[in-house]
């Protein structure tokens, strides 16, 4: 709860509305998200967009030795049946009950309308079919956004096994979910990141461009490093020598906002799984 009532405190929405932290949740447990939706329900009649964001890394093992028995002996010893349940327990199963217990809140954005009127548009001549803001919020216009990782995408187990099979139950959850919730008009996507700045992929620090969860890298270690804004630092250098990010950078909080508000804003878009990874998909084997 410390994180989140820093960042209601730290940042300021300029478009108007207010960041009220809820919970505390764990979101492996059906009564602590009844709970959470019980409190949000009693502050707001309907939401429009969930974000899935919940993940821990696991064990890591790395598959290094072209000997049958050495492979198996440092894989077998390095984990276990229960980390990996964890792992999933954690990166798959909550975000299926998450998304499920907040369906009703998604869908009951289908029929409300927006706190503030749709402006008056100008009559232009030159475009008479422009679509008009509608006064309600409508079909599909409700979504959830699963967030996956390029980790679920690729063939190589970066030396955690558990994570990448996990975030790619993720990333066919999503899917899933998209179709079957279809009937009920609430989109499901995913986005896949690369890596980005987090608790578990880098060091504290002030960039800018930094503070966004969910990195996919090798180095997912635990961290309580954050700066006073919950910011962490993934220096370019250390993007460099992994060898295969074509953009040499991480991602910064501006590019996950872009796909976040694209899958969010638009109706048309249901079932996909966007990948902002500076490219990695295209030099490490995947999709």
């Amino acid at each position: 709860m410390e994180t989140l009532e820093n960042a209601a405190r730290s940042h300021d929405p300029s478009g108007g509305g207010q960041i009220i932290p809820a919970g505390p949740c764990d979101v492996t447990s059906k009564e602590d998200l009844e709970k959470l939706v019980k409190e949000i329900s009693s502050k707001e009649k309907y939401i429009n967009l969930l974000i899935t964001n919940a993940g821990i890394s696991g064990p890591k093992a790395s598959p290094t030795s072209t000997n049958a028995t050495e492979l198996k002996s440092d894989l077998f010893a390095s984990e276990s049946p229960s980390q990996w349940s964890s792992v999933f327990n954690t990166n798959v199963s909550s975000v299926y009950f998450t998304s499920l217990a907040f369906l009703p809140l998604l869908q009951a954005a289908t029929t409300s309308s927006p706190s503030s009127p749709p402006p008056q548009q100008p009559t232009n001549p030159n475009t008479p079919n422009a679509p008009q803001r509608p006064s309600t919020f409508g079909p599909r216009s409700p979504s959830i956004i699963v967030i996956s990782s390029m980790s679920g995408l690729m063939r190589h187990s970066q030396g955690h096994f558990s994570y990448n099979a996990a975030k790619g139950a993720t990333v066919h959850l999503s899917k899933l979910m998209s179709a079957e919730f279809e009937k009920a008009a609430i989109r499901v996507n995913s986005i896949a990141p690369g890596y980005f700045p987090s608790e578990m992929t880098g060091e504290a620090g002030s960039q800018a461009g930094a503070g966004v969860k969910v990195g996919a890298g090798e180095e997912q270690k635990q961290s309580d490093k954050s700066d006073d804004r919950n910011k962490t630092d993934l220096p370019a250098e250390k993007i460099k020598e992994k060898g295969h990010v074509p953009a040499e950078r991480a991602g910064s909080d501006e590019e996950m906002a872009m796909a976040v508000l694209f899958l969010a804003r638009n109706t048309y878009v249901n079932g996909e799984v966007v990948a902002v990874d500076g490219g990695v998909l295209n030099q490490v084997p995947g999709r």
